[in-house]
C-alpha cells in the first residue's frame, strides 16, 4: 500500500525558460519520498506530492536552491500560531522588489529588446538566419523580464493570461524564423561572416552587461547563481553563432548558419509551448 502524501506548493524565483522548470523537476524527483512534481514557468509555482513533509522538505529545498533558485512556500505560517495562507493567487515575498531593483529590470528589458531589434537588422544586413534566431532569443528574454516587472503582485489568473499571450507571441516569432530558414534551405545564400560574427560578439557583451546590472539586486547567493545560469544559456547561443560564422567562412557553405538557426528556433518553440501549456493549466486551476 502506497504511503499517504501531502500536496506542497512553492513560489519559485529565478526561472526564465522552460529548461529551468525541467531542471528543477528533475532535481526534485531525485529526492526520496517525492511523488508527482510539476513546475509552472507561467505562474512560477512548483506543486509536488511528498510523504512525511517535515523530513523531506529540507532536502527538496536544498536540491532547488543549489541549482540557483529561491523558494517561498505557499501555505506556511508567517508567524508562530498564525493561520496558514493558502492563497495561491498572491506572491508571498516582495521584499526584494525595491525601486532600485525595478530600475535594474527596466534596464535589462531595454538592453534585451533594444539589442534584439538591432540584431534583427543585423541579420538582414549579414543574411544570417542564426543571427535572426539569436535576435529572437533577445526579444524573448526582454519580454520575460518585462512580464516579471509588470506582473509583480498580480494574481495567478492575471499572470497566467499574460504568460499565455507571451507564449503565443513568442511561438509565432519562432515559427517565422523556422519558415524563413526553410526558405534559405532552398534559396541558399552565404551570409557575411564578419558582420555575423561581429553582431554575435556584441550580443555576448550585452548579455554580460544585463547580468551585471541585475547582480547587485539579487537577494542571496542562490539568486546570484541564477543570474549567471541565465547568462550562461544566452552566451551559449551567442557562441554558437560565432562558431557558425567561422564554419561558414571556412567551409564556404551556408549550412552551419542554417543548422544553428534551426537549433535556436527549435529550443525557443519548445519554451513557447511550455509557457502556453503551463498558462492554460494555471487558468484552469484559477477558475
Amino acid at each position: 500500500m502506497a504511503a499517504a502524501t501531502d500536496t506542497i506548493r512553492y513560489h519559485v524565483t529565478g526561472m526564465d525558460c522552460a529548461s529551468c522548470a525541467a531542471k528543477i523537476e528533475g532535481a526534485v524527483r531525485k529526492v526520496e519520498g517525492v511523488g508527482d512534481v510539476k513546475v509552472s514557468i507561467a505562474s512560477q509555482i512548483m506543486t509536488l506530492n511528498v510523504d512525511d513533509p517535515q523530513t523531506r522538505l529540507p532536502a527538496i529545498e536544498q536540491a532547488v536552491t543549489s541549482l540557483g533558485y529561491q523558494l517561498d512556500r505557499i501555505g506556511q505560517p508567517k508567524v508562530a500560531g498564525a493561520e496558514t495562507d493558502e492563497d495561491d493567487d498572491k506572491i508571498p515575498d516582495l521584499s526584494h522588489v525595491t525601486p532600485a531593483y525595478k530600475r535594474a529590470l527596466w534596464i535589462v528589458v531595454l538592453l534585451n529588446v533594444g539589442y534584439g531589434v538591432i540584431e534583427i537588422f543585423g541579420s538582414f544586413l549579414s543574411g544570417s538566419q542564426a543571427l535572426q534566431a539569436d535576435a529572437l532569443d533577445f526579444v524573448g528574454d526582454g519580454l520575460i523580464s518585462f512580464l516579471g516587472l509588470i506582473a509583480v503582485g498580480w494574481g495567478l489568473a492575471a499572470r497566467a493570461k499574460a504568460a499565455l499571450l507571451q507564449g503565443v507571441f513568442l511561438g509565432l516569432l519562432g515559427l517565422g524564423v523556422i519558415g524563413s530558414t526553410l526558405y534559405r534551405v532552398f534559396v541558399e545564400h552565404e551570409p557575411e561572416t564578419l558582420l555575423m560574427g561581429g553582431f554575435a560578439v556584441v550580443a555576448f557583451i550585452v548579455n554580460v552587461a544585463a547580468a551585471l546590472v541585475l547582480l547587485p539586486h539579487r537577494k542571496g547567493d542562490a539568486n546570484m547563481r541564477a543570474v549567471w545560469l541565465f547568462s550562461r544559456n544566452d552566451a551559449i547561443g551567442n557562441a554558437a553563432v560565432v562558431v557558425a560564422a567561422g564554419l561558414v567562412a571556412w567551409l564556404g557553405s551556408a549550412w552551419p548558419d542554417l543548422i544553428v538557426a534551426f537549433g535556436i528556433a527549435g529550443l525557443f518553440l519548445h519554451s513557447s509551448w511550455a509557457i502556453i501549456r503551463d498558462a492554460r493549466a494555471d487558468l484552469k486551476a484559477a477558475a
